[in-house]
């Protein structure tokens, strides 16, 4: 969290707003222009962004799933559920899809680029539509959901949009700042809550004072911490280990190392636990090494 502050200052200082950090984020949650008007032109955004993500995709993997995606707004019949990703059909052509609700509109529009690529490309959709199409494997390999593989995936693709360009301004990175922040938030909270006794009001302060999410998103995340115990903590586990991952390919192969090549290593299995995968990209290691010096003694 010490981290993610140094970095919100830094980004907030960007912008030459000079109050302290609780300031900016008051007039962050408090300025009109930070948000859409109505559903239509956030779906509109929504749209923009990852429409403009796909155009960047093939500079940063190999391989990308035939199954298209899209955004839609979730009949009001389940309203009461999660926005987020449905998983398309590619026997049937259901696309995949990333659904939004009525009032998603009331979230500022800064978070909404980390958001897409979370839920849509290269976040969910990406992960698992090539999970999906790999026929070969059983189905439980297709379409397993270990949650610290799925979501840490989302929240390395987060991060990753900063390297792909996708962030345009300082509040945007903001944004991504703010739902890391979120993420860092609930390691805190989900152990406080369950194991220290924290009450409800003390939990919901951690996102309150820390982030840039409403409030009614502060109120809303604090009961999922209280009913699904352990849950949100696989998120962030899994998203470090997808950093170390990398971070151990690019040091082991250094030039040699090819993001595109990394990522298809990572997904092309479908996915898997976390002791799996650092199983596979060992392997994977080994075998961009042996390739590039058996080309090099051609």
């Amino acid at each position: 969290m010490a981290r993610i502050h140094g970095e919100m200052e830094s980004v907030m200082h960007s912008t030459h707003f000079t109050g302290t950090l609780p300031q900016f984020i008051a007039m962050l949650r408090a300025e009109k222009r930070f948000y859409a008007p109505d559903l239509q032109t956030y779906v509109e955004k929504a749209s923009e962004i990852g429409k403009r993500i796909d155009g960047l995709l093939p500079a940063w993997f190999g391989r990308l799933p035939r199954l298209t995606w899209t955004i839609r707004v979730k009949p009001p019949e389940l309203e009461a559920s999660s926005s987020g990703y449905d998983l398309g059909d590619p026997s049937t052509g259901a696309p995949g899809t990333v659904v939004v609700s009525a009032h998603s509109y009331e979230n500022p529009l800064f978070g909404l680029p980390a958001w897409i690529l979370h839920e849509g490309v290269p976040g969910h959709h990406l992960q698992i539509a090539l999970g999906q199409e790999r026929t070969d494997l059983p189905a439980f390999r297709r379409k397993g959901e270990p949650t610290a593989f799925v979501e840490g995936w989302a929240l390395y693709a987060e991060r990753l949009g900063e390297e792909m360009g996708v962030y345009r301004d300082a509040y945007e990175r903001f944004g991504r700042l703010s739902f890391e922040m979120w993420r860092a938030c609930r390691l805190e909270m989900d152990v406080g809550i369950h194991w220290r006794g924290w009450s409800k009001e003390q939990a919901e302060s951690c996102l309150r004072n820390n982030t840039a999410l409403p409030e009614t998103a502060v109120v809303r995340e604090t009961q999922r911490y209280i009913a699904w115990p352990a849950q949100a903590l696989a998120y962030k586990i899994g998203e470090l280990q997808f950093l170390a991952e990398r971070r151990r390919a690019e040091v082991a192969l250094g030039t040699r190392f090819d993001i595109r090549a990394f990522h298809d290593a990572v997904l092309d299995d479908g996915p898997m636990p976390l002791s799996i995968l650092h199983e596979q990209i060992s392997r994977w290691i080994e075998a961009t090494a042996r390739e590039h010096t058996v080309a090099s003694q051609m």
